[in-house]
């Protein structure tokens, strides 16, 4: 992942289901017009063909823009596709091994929930992100919600890059636009009749 910058930069994570053609029509869209610095697949699926032709797809699209490709959870198969790294969900406790089975230069990002003591561990394990949420209305984790005062103390106090996510409304993005360095976007997105609109609006929130 690009290094963080003083604003904060989008990155989109998939649906759980998609139609490619239909899906890439829609993201080649948004990426001609807003920028994006990286994306995550998150399919709901296990079908390992299903997953290689998503990622093969999106990784042709992405990489000719400089945008980073990660997967979520499937450590080897990111490994096998060239991927630029990963998505654990499991806070801290598989970046260890994680980080011994990809390459020196991959990407490995954790989702930590609202525990910045997981967020911490994390990082001290090898994490290059950490992620916490859903910051609204989400069926992320078990329901707590990541407050506003969880980044504001981490931007205070860790220099790690941090990624705010899970029902992002304008108004969270406009609030902790001075704290975060990534907002994770995808049902706000892909789930709207015009994805652009939704991503144009989303996108001008940040302060």
């Amino acid at each position: 992942m690009p290094d963080p910058v003083q604003q904060p930069q989008l990155y989109l994570i998939t649906p759980p289901v998609l139609e490619l053609s239909r899906f890439l029509k829609d993201l080649k869209a948004c990426l001609d017009e807003i920028p994006v610095a990286c994306m995550r697949l998150s399919l709901a699926t296990e079908d390992e063909d299903r997953i290689s032709r998503t990622a093969d797809a999106l990784r042709e699209e992405l990489h000719t823009r400089d945008i980073a490709l990660v997967l979520d959870r499937h450590v080897v198969l990111a490994e096998r596709l060239g991927l630029d790294g990963v998505h654990l969900t499991d806070g801290a406790r598989s970046v260890i091994a994680v980080r011994k089975t990809l390459h020196a230069d991959a990407i490995v990002g954790a989702y930590c929930h609202a525990s910045s003591h997981d967020g911490m561990s994390a990082g001290e394990r090898g994490a290059d992100y950490i992620s916490f949420g859903p910051v609204g209305d989400a069926p992320l984790g078990d329901g707590i919600q990541a407050e506003d005062d969880l980044f504001q103390w981490w931007s205070q106090m860790i220099e790690l890059p941090v990624v705010a996510e899970g029902g992002l409304t304008e108004d969270h993005i406009a609030r902790l636009s001075p704290f975060v360095d990534f907002f994770a976007l995808g049902p706000e997105v892909w789930e709207q009749d015009d994805p652009l609109a939704a991503l144009r609006t989303l996108h001008k929130a940040i302060g």
